[in-house]
C-alpha cells in the first residue's frame, strides 16, 4: 500500500474553511485583518519562553497551494463549501504581511511573537498550522534552554527521538533543542534537515552481543576510533565497566592514543556516587582527559541536583524530558483578531473582553519595544505600543503593572529595540532565516541581556511587560463601551 505523502496546508482544524468561506460569500474576505500570535502564561512556571519555529512557518506559508484532488476532497465531503470559495482555494496564495520575532529571542506573556496582517480569510486560513509549529518549538526550545542552564555549561546532547511524540515531533524537536542551547543530537534525520551532525555512544544491546565486555568495548573502538564513549553500566559500573573501559584506554595509549574524544557514559543508578569514583580511578589509571557522560531520565532538577552535590560529569544525554516538555505539555499560544477593515477601509482596533484579565487581549496594530539598561545592556521592561508609537529614549519612562495598575516603577536612561521584524511583506518573503547554529549562538547572546533572577528554574523574578499608555486609554475605553 502506498503512503500518502503528508499535505500541510490541510493539516488544519476544518473551522478555518468553514468561517473563511462565510467571509469570502458575505463579502468580508477581503477586508484586510490584523492577528496577533502569543502566548499567556510562561511554561514550566518560569520566567521565560524562548521563540521559534519560524523557519517552519515561513515554509508553510510559501508551500500553501491547494491541489486539485484537496478541492475534490473537500467539496464531496463539505458541500456546504461554495464553488466561490473553492476557486479561491485554487487561487491561493499569501499576499499580505507578516512581522515575527527572529528565532531565539526571549520572549514573555501576552507580547505578539508573529502579527499577521492579510485580508481575513487569509489570515484566518493559517492559523492553526502556525500555531501547532510555534506551540510545539517554543516550549521544547524552552525546556532545553532550562536544562542547558543546568548543565552550567557542559554539553548536552539531545537523545529524545525514541520517547517523542512521533518521528516528526522528534525532528522539529530536535531542531528546538538546538537553538535552546544543546550542542548535538542523536536524530540523524535532522543531521540531513539542519547540517548538524548526529551523535551517539553503544547501546547496552551491543555490549550484551559480545561474550565479554571488555570484547564489545575494544570491537567498538577499532571500527568507531574518533568517538569512543563506552557503556559501563550493562553489568557492574565500578567492578567491570570501568575498569574494562581503562583497560580500553590504556591499550590505544599505548597504540598512539584516541584519535578523537573517549570517555565513559553512566546511564543508571547513583549517577553523582558513580561519577565520583569513576573520576578516581580513570585518573588513577592515567585518563584524566577521559570525558564522563550521562544520560537516565535527566531534566534540568536531577541535573541541577547532580551539579550541587559535586557530581564529575561534563557531558549529559537527555531524552523524554527534554523532547517532551515533560512538565508542561502545552505552550498554550494563541491566534487572536486585534484589528479589522470597516466598508471605508479604515483599520479598526478589536478587542476580545473576559471576566478573566489575562484574557483579554491587546487591541489594533502593535510592535514590541525592548528597553534595555544603557549602563549595562540589560534589559529592564518589555513596552507593546500601536505601530505608529516612538518610544521616546531621552526621557525618563514609567511602566505599570499589566494587571495591577498601582504597582509601577520608572525606567531611567534606556535604550529601545522593535522587535519584530518583517517577514513578509505584500505577500512576498523579505526574510533570510539564519542558520540553526547562528540561531542557537543569538539565543546564547540574548539571555545574557537577562538578569539570572528572570531566568531561575523556581520563582524566578517576574519581567515587566507593559503597555503604552496610549493604547491602554484605548482599551479602557473599548472596555467601557462594550461592558456598557
Amino acid at each position: 500500500m502506498e503512503m500518502k505523502q503528508r499535505k500541510l496546508h490541510l493539516a488544519t482544524d476544518f473551522y478555518q474553511f468553514s468561517v473563511s468561506n462565510v467571509y469570502h460569500e458575505v463579502g468580508l474576505g477581503d477586508r484586510t485583518a490584523v492577528f496577533d500570535l502569543f502566548f499567556r502564561k510562561n511554561p514550566f512556571d518560569g520566567g521565560y519562553a524562548i521563540f521559534a519555529g519560524l523557519e517552519q512557518v515561513i515554509e508553510y506559508i510559501q508551500n500553501m497551494k491547494f491541489e486539485e484532488e484537496d478541492l475534490r476532497m473537500l467539496k464531496e465531503n463539505h458541500p456546504e463549501l461554495t464553488d466561490g470559495y473553492i476557486d479561491f482555494l485554487r487561487n491561493f496564495k499569501f499576499s499580505g504581511e507578516i512581522y515575527a520575532m527572529p528565532e531565539g529571542t526571549v520572549v514573555f506573556p501576552q507580547e505578539p511573537l508573529i502579527r499577521v496582517k492579510a485580508p481575513l480569510a487569509e489570515a484566518q486560513l493559517i492559523e492553526t498550522t502556525m500555531l501547532a509549529i510555534v506551540n510545539h518549538q517554543t516550549l521544547i526550545a524552552t525546556k532545553a534552554s532550562r536544562v542547558c542552564d543546568a548543565a552550567m555549561g557542559d554539553s548536552v546532547l539531545d537523545f529524545g527521538l525514541r520517547r517523542a511524540h512521533g518521528t516528526e515531533a522528534g525532528l522539529y524537536g530536535t531542531r528546538a533543542c538546538i537553538i535552546g542551547g544543546c550542542s548535538g543530537t542523536a536524530d540523524t534525520e535532522a543531521e540531513y534537515y539542519f547540517d548538524i551532525v548526529s551523535k551517539g555512544t553503544m547501546s547496552h544491546a551491543f555490549v550484551m552481543s559480545f561474550e565479554d565486555e571488555y570484547d564489545a568495548f575494544e570491537a567498538f573502538a577499532k571500527y568507531n576510533p574518533n568517538n569512543v564513549i563506552v557503556l559501563v553500566d550493562s553489568y557492574d559500573t565500578l567492578k567491570s565497566g570501568v575498569p574494562n573501559a581503562c583497560k580500553l584506554f590504556t591499550k590505544l595509549k599505548a597504540e598512539g592514543g584516541c584519535k578523537g574524544s573517549y570517555g565513559i557514559r553512566l546511564d543508571s543508578g547513583d549517577l553523582s556516587y558513580l561519577s565520583k569514583e569513576a573520576r578516581k580511578m580513570l585518573d588513577a589509571a592515567g585518563h584524566e582527559g577521559a570525558v564522563i557522560s550521562a544520560s537516565s531520565d535527566l531534566d534540568e532538577y536531577r541535573i541541577l541536583d547532580l551539579k550541587n552535590d559535586g557530581a564529575q560529569i561534563g557531558m549529559w544525554g537527555v531524552g523524554t524530558k527534554m523532547i517532551t516538555a515533560y512538565d508542561c505539555p502545552a505552550l498554550g499560544a494563541v491566534y487572536k483578531l486585534s484589528a479589522l477593515e470597516d466598508e471605508n477601509g479604515n483599520l479598526i482596533p478589536r478587542m476580545k473582553i473576559s471576566d478573566t484579565p489575562e484574557k483579554i487581549t491587546n487591541p489594533g496594530y502593535k510592535k514590541v519595544v525592548r528597553l534595555y539598561d544603557r549602563a549595562t545592556g540589560r534589559a529592564n521592561a518589555d513596552l507593546i505600543t500601536f505601530a505608529d508609537e516612538t518610544v521616546d529614549d531621552t526621557k525618563d519612562l514609567k511602566i505599570y503593572h499589566p494587571n495591577y495598575t498601582y504597582k509601577n516603577r520608572v525606567v531611567t536612561d534606556f535604550y529601545a529595540k522593535d522587535l519584530l521584524v518583517p517577514v513578509f511583506v505584500d505577500g512576498e518573503l523579505v526574510y533570510n532565516s539564519p542558520k540553526l547554529e547562528d540561531i542557537r549562538a543569538y539565543c546564547k547572546k540574548e539571555k545574557k541581556t537577562f538578569w539570572s533572577g528572570n531566568l531561575r528554574f523556581m520563582n524566578p523574578n517576574e519581567f515587566h511587560v507593559d503597555i503604552s499608555d496610549k493604547l491602554y486609554d484605548y482599551k479602557k475605553e473599548l472596555f467601557n463601551r462594550h461592558k456598557g
